[in-house]
């Protein structure tokens, strides 16, 4: 027994269908393919995948949710400044992420550790306050600063654009 001599086992191989070969091989005329359509085509089998798109876009599964590149501002309430502020002192940004008031949120993108960058702030008006405090860095909403500024304490924020409707932005470009 040599290299040369083997042979496979009878049956172990099947001789490949010879198509369009003529009339008498009986696989002549339309080539086992069937009379015209799609798939009678010369690379009509691989343009097949269109024809049930969009049952398959429907059956994948999809990923809710959004993520705005525009991150929302760290928000805490008037109550926190009472408990953390003695009256007289001065609220900052970096005062309130030093004194643990609010924490800094973690990018994702970043990685687990890194910061996000410009991190906002926002005071809202839940809460009582009783101590004169001054305020800036910190973005404000109108009912705190009406309870800050009734107390006698005072604002330095930037004050806030009011958000336009559709119709007042169009007359203005007219």
């Amino acid at each position: 027994m040599e290299l040369h001599t083997l042979r496979s086992f009878k049956g172990a191989s099947k001789a490949r269908k010879r198509v369009g070969r003529g009339l008498g091989s009986s696989h002549g005329t339309y080539s086992t393919r069937g009379m015209k359509g799609q798939r009678a085509r010369s690379g009509g089998s691989k343009g097949l995948k269109a024809r049930g798109l969009k049952n398959f876009l429907l059956r994948i599964p999809k990923t809710g949710g959004f993520r705005s590149i525009h991150p929302k501002p760290l928000t805490l309430n008037l109550d926190a400044l009472e408990k953390f502020y003695a009256s007289g002192d001065t609220v900052t940004r970096t005062n309130l992420l030093e004194k643990g008031v609010v924490k800094e949120k973690k990018s994702a993108r970043r990685g687990k550790d890194a910061p996000v960058l410009g991190t906002r702030v926002k005071i809202l008006s839940e809460g009582k306050l009783s101590k004169k405090l001054t305020i800036t860095q910190c973005e404000v909403s109108a009912r705190a600063k009406e309870k800050i500024e009734a107390v006698g304490g005072t604002v330095e924020a930037k004050a806030m654009k009011p958000k336009q409707k559709k119709n007042q932005k169009q007359e203005k470009k007219k």
